[in-house]
C-alpha cells in the first residue's frame, strides 16, 4: 500500500504528528477542508488525527475518540477499520471511545451540543466528514481525534490553554499506532470456516435464558455463565439477566437457569435445599456423558475421564462419582493412572477437546488397560468435531487464522491448537478490537473461524475490519452440514 497521509487541520496538531508520514494540513472548518483535498494524492490510507470537541457524557477531556463512521448532516462516511485501531490505541495505554464523530461547520453552544449527543455522535469537529468525502469510500480511512473540552468543561475557559497541550501529546503518542495501522493495509483473501459459531447447545442454553426473561420478567438468576462468552453473558446481563458463581446468592424460593456445562449433583440438592425453581440449561450431550458416568460406576468400574480438570463441564462430571472418577489431562497422566481393579475401567471424554489429543489420550489408556470399555457413542460433541475439521480444511489456505472466542471457551481454545497444528499462526480474540495490526502487517490470506459459544455477527465485524483495510476477496469453506436442534425444558417451552 502507498505511503500513509496524515491530516491535520491546525498548524499545532501538524507539529505534533510530523513523523515518517505525508503531513497535509487543511485548515479549520468544512469548506476550507475540501478545497484543501484537492492536494491529496490519489493513493494510499488517510488518517485524519488532531484534537475535538466531546459530547456524549461517558467522553472525557483526554480521551481518545475513534470514529466508526463520520457525519456531516444526512452524511455519514464510514470507517470500517475503527475496531482495529482502537484496540490497539487502547493496549497503548490510552483511554478510548469508539464510535461516530459529527462534523459541523461553526463552534456550537452547550444546547447544539446536547442534541448532537443525543444522535449517538461521541465527539465533533469541523473537518473530518470533508476528509472522509474526498477519500470517497475507495481506501483505508481512520479518523481519531483527542478530546480537549466537554459540555462540562467547554472550550473557552482559562484552563484550555492546558488541557490543549496534554491533548497534543496524547496525540503525539497516537501517531505510532496510527502508522502501525497504515502499515496492515492491503488487499487480501478471507478464508472462512464453516461450520463455525454458534452449536444447538449453546443456542438451547440462551434460548432458554430469553425465554425466561420473556415469561417471568427479570430478574432470573443464572449459575456461571452460561455459556462461556463475554458477549453473551453482557447481552443478557442487559436484559435482566443475573449471573452468580453459586447457588447461596441466589435468594430463597427464585428462579435460577442452570448453565450449559452442567453441575454436580451436590448443586442440584442445595437448589432444592434453598427451593429454588430451576431451569436446567445443561447441553444434552454433556448430560449424556454424567449418565454415561453414573452407569459406570454403578457397574463398579473406574472410569477415567479425558478433559481438562479446572473446566466447569469436568467438575460437573467428577462430582457424579467422585470416588469413581479419575481425570485424565494430558498423555503424561494416561502413562501413570491406576484403578482400584484394572480389568473394570472405562473411560469419558470431556466434549470441548481437541478430536486428535483427545483420541491419543484414549489410545494410550486402552494400551495399558485391555478391558478398556469406551463410550456407547463419541463423547466430543459433533459441533466440536466439526469446527476442527473446518480449521483444518482452511489452514493450508492461509498465513494467520484467527479464532474468534472467549479465553474461557474451552472448544476456541482447541481450534487454536488445530491451525497451529497444521502449520498456520492462529490467534484466539474476543472480537475485532483483540485483533493485532502487528498479525495482519505481512498476511494476505486470513482464516477466520468461532467457537460454538461465540456468536456469527462478531466474525462478520472482522470481515467488514479488513475491508476497511483495503479489499477483500471472501471464500466460504464448507466441510460437513450441521442439522442438530436440542428440545427446550418445559419450563420455558
Amino acid at each position: 500500500m502507498s505511503e500513509l497521509t496524515v491530516c491535520t487541520a491546525l498548524r499545532v496538531e501538524s507539529a505534533a504528528v510530523r513523523g515518517s508520514a505525508r503531513v497535509l494540513r487543511t485548515g479549520m472548518g468544512p469548506r476550507r477542508t475540501a478545497r484543501s483535498m484537492r492536494r491529496l494524492s490519489d493513493a494510499g490510507p488517510v488518517a485524519m488525527l488532531g484534537v475535538a470537541g466531546g459530547v456524549a457524557p461517558t467522553v472525557q477531556v483526554g480521551d481518545v475518540v475513534v470514529a466508526t463512521e463520520v457525519r456531516a448532516g444526512d452524511v455519514a462516511v464510514k470507517c470500517p477499520s475503527a475496531p482495529l485501531l482502537a484496540g490497539e490505541l487502547r493496549r497503548a495505554g490510552l483511554r478510548v471511545h469508539l464510535g461516530p464523530i459529527a462534523t459541523t461547520g461553526t463552534l456550537l453552544g452547550k444546547d447544539a451540543l446536547a442534541a448532537l449527543a443525543a444522535t449517538g455522535a461521541l465527539a465533533v469537529d469541523m473537518e473530518s466528514a470533508a476528509v472522509g468525502a474526498a477519500v470517497g469510500g475507495h481506501r483505508p480511512f481512520a479518523v481519531v481525534r483527542v478530546v480537549t473540552d466537554t459540555i462540562a468543561e467547554p472550550l473557552w475557559r482559562p484552563d484550555i490553554v492546558a488541557r490543549g497541550w496534554r491533548a497534543l501529546r496524547t496525540l503525539r503518542a497516537v501517531v505510532p499506532v496510527v502508522e502501525k495501522w497504515a502499515a496492515a493495509t492491503a488487499d487480501r483473501s478471507v478464508h472462512l470456516a464453516s461450520p463455525r459459531s454458534f452449536c444447538a447447545g449453546v443456542e438451547r442454553a440462551i434460548e432458554i435464558v430469553e425465554r425466561a426473561l420473556d415469561r417471568y420478567g427479570a430478574p432470573v438468576y443464572v449459575r456461571r455463565q452460561i455459556v462461556h462468552n463475554a458477549h453473551i453473558v453482557g447481552e443478557l446481563q442487559a436484559r435482566g439477566a443475573i449471573f452468580v458463581e453459586e447457588l447461596d446468592e441466589v435468594p430463597v424460593g427464585a428462579r435460577v437457569i442452570l448453565a450449559a456445562h452442567g453441575v454436580t449433583p451436590g448443586v442440584r440438592a442445595q437448589a432444592v435445599a434453598r427451593r429454588l425453581q430451576v431451569v436446567d440449561a445443561t447441553c444434552p450431550l454433556v448430560a449424556k456423558v454424567h449418565a454415561e458416568v453414573r452407569r459406570y460406576a454403578a457397574a463398579d468400574h473406574t472410569v477415567f475421564l479425558i478433559g481438562h480438570g479446572d473446566h466447569e463441564e469436568v467438575v460437573g462430571t467428577v462430582g457424579e462419582a467422585p470416588d469413581r472418577v479419575v481425570v485424565v489431562d494430558d498423555m503424561a497422566a494416561a502413562e501413570h493412572v491406576a484403578a482400584a481393579d484394572p480389568d473394570r475401567v472405562a473411560y469419558v471424554m470431556q466434549t470441548t477437546l481437541a478430536v486428535d489429543e483427545a483420541e491419543a489420550i484414549a489410545g494410550a489408556l486402552r494400551s495399558r488397560f485391555p478391558s478398556l470399555v469406551a463410550p456407547r457413542q463419541d463423547d466430543i460433541c459433533y459441533a466440536t468435531s466439526n469446527r476442527q475439521l473446518a480449521v483444518r480444511d482452511i489452514a493450508g489456505h492461509c498465513d494467520l487464522v484467527l479464532v474468534v472466542g472467549s479465553a474461557n471457551s474451552s472448544n476456541s481454545q482447541r481450534l487454536v491448537e488445530v491451525a497451529e497444528r497444521a502449520g498456520v499462526a492462529a490467534y484466539l480474540v474476543d472480537d475485532a478490537t483483540d485483533v493485532r495490526l502487528d498479525w495482519l502487517a505481512k498476511a494476505r490470506a486470513i482464516g477466520i473461524t468461532a467457537g460454538a459459544s461465540a456468536p456469527p455477527r462478531l466474525v462478520d465485524e472482522i470481515v467488514a475490519c479488513l475491508g476497511g483495510l483495503g479489499s477483500v476477496d471472501v471464500h466460504e469453506h464448507h466441510s460437513v452440514s450441521e442439522d442438530v436442534t436440542f428440545t427446550l425444558p418445559r419450563e420455558v417451552s
